[in-house]
């Protein structure tokens, strides 16, 4: 019998491709899901834009750039509003450029283990997109970094998982960017946080799920639209999902878990940032996004 000759890549192009698509080795492994890296990317879309803006990146960009890659396992936008951003306190400028700059979020989950495997996979896909002009140039990169994945404290004993917190239909999200004293061990202010700090600030708030993570460089080669941060390892995220708009929780909660750090001379907090979460197949918020009325119709 003779043997069958192994397809080349035009031979294996689907019809009307020049070429077979990119082949990426995927192994689906046994192990247990579980939160290992993280991709935060928050943008801001030109003035006039922003409509286009939303209906392309949900449309489009958050499946072909980021939730069809290997083990991203979920994934959730999110906006700030112009009441949102003028709750942020202290200034944001540090993270955010300018105080109200700032306004879409996707977060996007990455299994344990497999970080450089879709790392990989996500820059070449970006670029991918580039070249087939599949991107939306009306935007400007604020804060895109990517993250590891430190530690987790639920509000409830058994309570929601890090692992389930983008499917969870939180109400509000607020990212806390934090820099811990230069005295102060990273070991120790995780111990004093999940073992003094949160077990007394979280109960009876509507902060459900605390979420930290340490910032991690981006690839070489990673689109240059994308502006590199210098890694600080004194400074941490923390993701708290809330079960109210940020606005009914923000004294009790993010306030107070400031004042707790501040006061303590634990650290500081260089930004807080509250997001609502979008509404996927609308335009819900586009309308909502600046306090000035310069946005075309």
């Amino acid at each position: 019998m003779t043997p069958k000759k192994k397809a080349t890549d035009q031979e294996a192009a689907p019809p009307g491709k020049d070429k077979a698509p990119r082949q990426h080795v995927i192994v689906a492994g046994a192990e247990p899901i579980k939160l290992g890296s993280m991709l935060f990317t928050l943008v801001e879309p030109h003035r006039g834009h922003e409509v286009a803006y939303n209906r392309w990146y949900e449309r489009d960009h958050f499946y072909a750039g980021c939730m069809i890659g290997p083990y991203q396992f979920a994934g959730k936008r999110f906006v700030a509003t112009a009441a949102m951003k003028e709750l942020r306190d202290p200034d944001s400028s540090e993270v955010t450029g300018e105080p109200h700059r700032g306004t879409y979020l996707g977060v996007y989950w990455v299994l344990d283990g497999y970080h450089d495997t879709w790392n990989r996979w996500a820059v070449d896909q970006v670029v991918a997109l580039h070249k087939a002009g599949r991107m939306f140039t009306e935007r400007d990169h604020i804060h895109t970094l990517l993250y590891r994945y430190a530690w987790q404290h639920q509000r409830d004993v058994d309570g929601l998982p890090a692992e389930l917190a983008l499917d969870h239909p939180s109400a509000g999200l607020v990212a806390v960017f934090t820099e811990r004293a230069d005295d102060l061990s990273a070991e120790d202010f995780e111990a004093w946080q999940r073992q003094e700090h949160l077990p007394s600030l979280l109960p009876g708030t509507a902060a459900r799920l605390v979420v930290a993570a340490d910032p991690l460089p981006l690839l070489i080669d990673a689109p240059g639209d994308v502006p590199r941060t210098e890694a600080d390892d004194r400074r941490q995220m923390t993701l708290w999902f809330l079960d109210s708009d940020p606005a009914e929780a923000w004294d009790a909660v993010i306030a107070a878990h400031r004042t707790a750090i501040e006061s303590t001379g634990r650290g500081r907090v260089v930004a807080a940032l509250p997001f609502l979460p979008t509404v996927p197949g609308t335009d819900t918020y586009t309308d909502e996004l600046w306090t000035d009325t310069r946005r075309s119709s």
